[in-house]
């Protein structure tokens, strides 16, 4: 299996709000960027949409080291939440429904096809690709912005 890192932030003014994700794939000393957003969203469906943006875009099944520092991302998957979330039909607990059950569905799909180590980062800090993902979701969310 290809060894791929992948970083993601999202961004979201207002949240809800206009909204950007901005991913960047490095396999084998080259880098991509990816990035998108949407007019109407959250910060959390950013943070999600940008992992699974960037895991669809591999070609093949990949091992990746997945750095984001959206902790409710890395959580739900490390700690099995989404798992759970599943498994109770998109519940919580008895009486709270899962946000973003479309997105979570989408990512767990996905995680049966690569092998995915989730390793959270601290935002807005030393990590270079981190913050360049930063902002590339803040510029995707701005254009969202004057489109309002």
């Amino acid at each position: 299996m290809k060894k791929v890192n992948i970083y993601t932030d999202g961004a979201c003014s207002g949240n809800p709000g206009p909204g950007g994700w901005g991913a960047i794939l490095e396999y084998n000393g080259l880098e991509k960027e990816l990035s998108g957003g949407e007019i109407q969203t959250t910060n959390n469906r950013m943070e999600l949409l940008a992992v699974i943006e960037a895991l669809k875009s591999l070609k093949e099944p990949c091992e990746v080291s997945l750095y984001s520092d959206s902790s409710y991302v890395v959580r739900a998957v490390s700690e099995g939440w989404a798992l759970k979330w599943q498994a109770n039909g998109w519940m919580r607990n008895s009486k709270e429904p899962a946000l973003n059950a479309d997105l979570w569905e989408a990512l767990l799909s996905l995680l049966k096809t690569h092998k995915v180590e989730f390793i959270w980062v601290r935002g807005h800090a030393d990590n270079e690709r981190n913050n360049r993902c930063d902002a590339l979701a803040v510029r995707e969310s701005r254009q969202f912005e004057r489109k309002k």
